[in-house]
C-alpha cells in the first residue's frame, strides 16, 4: 500500500514539474491572424522535394502577394503578384516560368478573406502540445495539392507551411521571426520579365 502511494505520489510530482500542454488552437482564431496579417518580412529556410536546402528572405502582402529572395549563389526568383505566381531562374535558359495562383495551395493563405472553416476546405487539424498544425486544400479542387500550416500561440504566429502540389512534390518553408506592418510597394511583387508596375499600384 504504501509503496503504491509512493508510486501515486512520484508520477504527480512528475506531472506537476511538466510544463502545460498548449491546447489547439481554433480555426477561427487562426483565420483571424492570417486575415489581420496584412505585411511581413523575415528570413525563410526551404526544404525541397529532393532534400536541398535553400535560404533567403520573404516579403508578404495580402492580399496575392508574396516574394520569395533566394541567397547567394541561389540567384532564383520566385514573386506571386496577386494573380500570377513567377519563377525567375537565370541559371537555366527556359523564360519566366508563370502559374495561376489559384491553383496553387499558397493562394489559401493569400486570399483576401481567409475562412479556414469553410467545409471540406480543413482536412486536418491536430497539435502536438506545442504547436497546431492545419491541411487546407480548394474545397471546390482539392486537385491543386494542399498546404499544412504550423502555428504557435500566445501570441498566434506561423511558424511554417508545407506545400504538397498536384504533381506530388513537397515543399518545406521554415519562418524566421517575421516583422509585420511596414510599407511594401507593389513594385516588389512585379514578375520580372512577364509584367510592369502599373502607375495606380506605386
Amino acid at each position: 500500500m504504501k509503496l503504491a502511494q509512493s508510486l501515486l505520489v512520484g508520477a504527480f510530482t512528475v506531472a506537476m514539474a511538466l510544463p502545460a500542454a498548449a491546447e489547439r488552437l481554433s480555426l477561427g482564431e487562426l483565420s483571424s491572424y492570417l486575415n489581420a496579417l496584412k505585411t511581413a518580412t523575415g528570413a525563410f529556410t526551404q526544404i525541397n522535394d529532393d532534400g536541398t536546402i535553400s535560404t533567403g528572405r520573404i516579403l508578404i502582402k495580402r492580399p496575392g502577394r508574396v516574394r520569395f529572395e533566394y541567397d547567394p549563389p541561389d540567384q532564383t526568383l520566385v514573386v506571386a503578384n496577386g494573380d500570377t505566381v513567377g519563377i525567375v531562374d537565370p541559371k537555366s535558359n527556359q523564360r519566366t516560368q508563370a502559374y495561376p495562383l489559384h491553383r496553387t495551395p499558397l493562394s489559401i493563405i493569400l486570399a483576401r478573406n481567409v475562412d479556414l472553416t469553410r467545409a471540406r476546405m480543413v482536412t486536418g487539424h491536430t497539435s502536438d502540445g506545442t504547436t497546431t498544425t492545419v491541411r487546407a486544400q480548394d474545397p471546390a479542387h482539392p486537385e491543386y495539392g494542399n498546404i499544412e500550416l504550423v502555428f504557435t500561440g500566445s501570441p498566434v504566429e506561423l511558424r511554417q507551411w508545407v506545400i504538397n502540389d498536384n504533381a506530388g512534390s513537397r515543399t518545406t518553408v521554415v519562418l524566421g521571426d517575421l516583422t509585420q506592418g511596414m510599407r511594401l510597394k507593389n513594385e516588389s511583387f512585379v514578375i520580372p520579365g512577364l509584367n510592369t508596375v502599373k502607375p495606380n499600384d506605386r
